[in-house]
């Protein structure tokens, strides 16, 4: 009998999850950056920003403000991928679902648009602090970063193990345990 059990996601898949969306992210980046430059090669400036040790100002303008543009549009996209996938029913990105990873408020329930968009903008602290908020997972019990502690929420991961024999059994009366007989008394209430 296979079953699955819920467990908090370390440290190390975390980083791994982002190390995949991260490689996603650049792909789409990229993507933009060489379609605005065959689209619209005439906003990079009209030539090279450095001509023969002198800088052409008007050059290097319009590369600024293209690229300034292009970085954006990519940081809504960025915003928009992390925001919507974690507050969606697959309550993840791609690479958090890639190694089974989701989002969760710290009941286990899928998060709201709301609680996505805060705890994405909370992770400014956590970059603030030389990036300490994010090592924090590797230390706190619930493997919370600093921006999941402070949104409420919790980035846990799905495992599935082989059940070999029997359950336990959840209701009282004998049981064999493999080597010997045992009485199972559930627990007492109030004491």
């Amino acid at each position: 009998m296979i079953k699955t059990a819920i467990n908090f996601a370390g440290f190390w898949l975390r980083l791994l999850a982002w190390l995949i969306d991260y490689t996603v992210l650049s792909g789409i980046y990229f993507s933009i950056y060489v379609a605005v430059r065959i689209l619209a090669p005439d906003q990079f400036g009209s030539g090279p920003v450095v001509v023969n040790g002198q800088v052409d100002e008007t050059a290097l303008v319009s590369t600024v403000v293209a690229l300034s543009n292009v970085a954006a549009v990519c940081a809504a996209i960025g915003w928009a991928y992390f925001v919507i996938l974690e507050s969606s029913p697959a309550r993840g990105t791609l690479g958090k679902l890639a190694l089974g990873l989701y989002v969760a408020d710290i009941h286990g329930d899928q998060l709201s648009f709301w609680r996505a968009l805060a705890r994405n903008l909370l992770k400014s602290f956590s970059n603030l602090l030389l990036g300490l908020g994010w090592v924090m997972a590797a230390f706190t019990p619930r493997k919370q970063a600093l921006h999941d502690m402070l949104a409420g929420t919790l980035v846990l991961r799905k495992s599935n193990y082989l059940v070999i024999g029997r359950e336990r059994p959840t209701e009282p009366g004998d049981h064999w345990d493999g080597t010997r007989w045992v009485a199972s008394v559930p627990p007492l209430e109030g004491r």
